[in-house]
């Protein structure tokens, strides 16, 4: 398709075509060679007063440069008159755009019935009046294109804004319908919602994006959408400063939950099924009532089908075994009560020794500053998974528990642990891999304090020797990315010789696997004696980067994650090779009489010292808080989103800390500092700390934000929309 896009011997009616937009399209239509009707009734911008002048000069605009146009000053409650204009001039009628609207402004408690009802005039009963007169015309003519104008706040709501926001979604409720009816004769309409710097939005959007935000640069989609040329019908198009994008309907599969019986249904069963209900995977996207309804009737069909398979006897039914039989095995939160004691025994297990007067804080519990190790973390989280409920619990899949080895561990502390406590841990098996030699589980742990706050979360991946080549996935977007180390000298190096009894003592802390201490056990699982615990060797690299990297200070561990790629025989060596890039240490763990690796792909996270008092000052910290414990209760959010999220937080307009959601790698994951791995954002907002908390808790509206400059958002804004399960107003700020 190539020329210019003309309007020849076209006839277009204008509503509100005084100034900004309608005043836009009004040029620019004529300067396409359309015959125009310039129609504004010159009132303010709440409806009140009437004035000639405004069409006039419109106009006058358009014929000085050489166009056609006439004026029309009628309300567009007479929208038969503003008709009646262009068949008196130009004899018909081919493109309207119902553009003419005021604003009343109020809090709904305090909207009064002349501010609902004269905007709903003015906006929804004025576009039915207008193209009611104009809709016999155009379908006389076999032609016609007809735009309505909506607005974001009729789409998403705007505080102040009830009278205005149901108008402009009623509006789009009108156009659908007028598309529909109209099709068959040639006649399109379409709905548009502009931001654009106007008179309405004048001392609402700040003057810089006022001025980018011209009338001007949305024009060209109205024309585009009113051309011959163009076969779109019954869309909703947003617009603004030169871009251009098209809305849809988004829905969940859904899910019956009438099973079998199709007469009765219990809000039980739609309380129990409702993360389904919910579930945006593999959404579809209706195009018309008759396409949702005909989803529906599949689904229920669907459900039918199912029901009458289920009532077949079970010897004639197949269900899931195998490995895969484990995904989505919920085991109920465990209690897990520790005190001192415990403590000093995992430290001890680890490594720790009086012979080092800075380690006295983690095993002598009169110390002033006696505190956990970052990693006892690990022990809740076991003790719930290790008890023997998980694999009573996985249906159809017995596997030889004697091979079973741990492939990689993830620890991420929320808040730090305190000196003693009782916790409650969850697991879950989020997937399952099939490595051919073997199975891999990876299975989520999310620990809770007593007053159901979240302290801390881990991940499991736990290899099945023998039980691969079930023809499930080899790859998992749930699982937490291990990290490749620089490419240069380490920045620090430490060795740490274990104990011959190391393991012996390391069981103790509740790794009662007879694989690291009886010869018998560990030979049937192929070695030639007992290994060290592979969470051994990771408790034991976090510790010496805590006292290289953190000042031995354990509330400054955020999170650590390795492989476990070689055993470690007791009495052996670990030499810890670290490499530091801003608030992330790299690191690899050797076996130093083998010259074997046996930690790999490692990483900590850690809290910078120097930034830390600042941080804590900042309200926003919260609000990041709340946000990472909601995550970690809505499993599968990454999946569905599959985006990186960074927060710039200012005070006093200077950048004083960075957040990121990363809703792209793993299960998703909430940290101070830019995106890791060299991951770039795909949204990034920029916003005031006291601004942040406001929003969330709902004391400045998110759209206002925007067009007022608080809040700058720049990359993929649609994508803002599928964080509100994570921002919206949090009721514990």
């Amino acid at each position: 398709m190539t020329g210019m896009i003309r309007y020849d011997r076209k006839v277009a009616i204008i509503t509100g075509a005084g100034g900004g937009l309608g005043r836009a399209y009004a040029l620019m239509f004529a300067s396409r060679g359309a015959k125009v009707v310039v129609n504004d009734l010159g009132s303010s911008t709440r409806g009140e007063g009437q004035n000639s002048r405004a069409a006039d000069q419109v106009v006058d605009e358009i014929r000085s440069a050489g166009g056609t146009a006439v004026a029309n000053y009628d309300s567009v409650e007479d929208g038969d008159k503003i008709v009646q204009t262009a068949l008196d001039n130009f004899g018909r009628v081919d493109i309207l755009v119902n553009n003419a609207g005021i604003l009343r402004d109020r809090s709904f408690a305090r909207m009064s019935d002349a501010d609902w009802d004269l905007v709903q005039r003015v906006h929804l009963r004025g576009a039915f009046m207008v193209t009611r007169a104009a809709f016999p015309i155009m379908k006389q003519q076999k032609y016609g294109r007809i735009i309505m104008t909506a607005s974001t706040s009729g789409i998403f709501g705007n505080f102040g804004q009830a009278n205005y926001s149901a108008a402009k979604l009623g509006l789009m409720g009108l156009s659908n319908t007028v598309a529909i009816e109209g099709q068959k004769y040639n006649i399109h309409c379409n709905t548009i919602a502009p931001v654009s710097g106007t008179r309405l939005t004048e001392g609402i959007i700040v003057p810089e994006l006022f001025e980018k935000f011209k009338p001007e640069l949305v024009a060209p989609l109205v024309l585009w959408l009113c051309h011959e040329d163009c076969e779109d019908n019954g869309g909703v198009y947003e617009a603004a400063g030169g871009w251009y994008g098209k809305f849809r309907w988004e829905c969940t599969q859904g899910y019956a939950c009438q099973g079998s019986c199709e007469d009765h249904v219990s809000p039980e069963a739609v309380r129990d099924n409702w993360e389904k209900v919910t579930d945006f995977t593999d959404a579809v996207h209706p195009e018309s009532g008759h396409e949702n309804l005909s989803l529906l009737v599949g689904a229920l069909q669907e459900v039918k089908e199912k029901s009458d398979i289920q009532s077949i006897p079970t010897s004639a039914t197949t269900s899931v075994s195998g490995p895969l039989s484990a995904v989505g095995v919920t085991l109920e939160p465990r209690s897990f009560s520790y005190g001192a004691v415990d403590l000093i025994l995992y430290a001890l297990g680890v490594g720790v020794s009086t012979e080092d007067e800075n380690d006295l804080k983690f095993i002598y519990e009169n110390s002033e500053d006696f505190s956990p190790l970052p990693t006892f973390g690990i022990v809740p989280s076991q003790a719930s998974m290790m008890d023997g409920r998980l694999w009573s619990n996985i249906p159809g899949w017995s596997p030889d528990l004697t091979k079973l080895l741990h492939g990689e561990m993830y620890l991420e502390n929320h808040k730090p642990l305190p000196i003693s406590a009782t916790l409650n841990t969850e697991v879950k098996v989020v997937d399952v891999l099939d490595k051919s030699s073997g199975a891999v589980l990876v299975i989520e742990t999310h620990t809770k304090d007593e007053s159901g706050e979240l302290v801390l979360q881990s991940q499991w991946s736990l290899f099945v020797v023998g039980e691969g080549n079930f023809d499930g996935p080899r790859k998992s977007t749930k699982v937490v990315p291990l990290c490749i180390a620089p490419e240069r000298k380490p920045d620090a190096t430490e060795s740490l010789k274990t104990d011959i009894d190391q393991a012996a003592l390391y069981r103790l802390t509740g790794d009662r696997n007879p694989l690291h201490i009886d010869p018998a056990f560990a030979a049937m699982g192929g070695f030639n004696q007992p290994i060290l615990h592979g969470l051994c060797s990771f408790a034991i690299s976090a510790r010496i980067i805590l006292k290289h990297f953190c000042n031995n200070d354990a509330s400054r561990l955020k999170a650590i994650k390795a492989r476990f790629s070689e055993p470690v025989i007791p009495g052996q060596t670990l030499t810890v090779d670290m490499w530091k890039e801003g608030s992330r240490v790299f690191f690899n763990s050797v076996v130093k009489e083998t010259g074997k690796v046996c930690l790999t792909g490692g990483y900590v996270d850690i809290v910078d010292e120097d930034s830390a008092p600042t941080h804590l000052q900042l309200a926003s910290s919260v609000v990041f808080q709340e946000i990472s414990q909601r995550l970690a209760s809505a499993p599968g959010m990454a999946e569905k989103v599959r985006a990186v999220f960074l927060w710039n937080i200012n005070k006093d307009k200077k950048l004083v800390t960075q957040w990121t959601l990363d809703l792209k790698n793993g299960p998703g994951l909430v940290y101070e500092g830019a995106p890791r791995n060299g991951e770039k954002p795909d949204v990034t907002l920029t916003l005031e700390d006291d601004d942040m908390v406001a929003l969330v808790t709902g004391k400045i509206n998110a759209q206002k934000a925007f067009i007022s400059g608080k809040l700058k958002v720049s990359g993929n804004v649609m994508l803002t929309q599928k964080l509100q399960p994570l921002l919206k107003p949090q009721a514990k700020m």
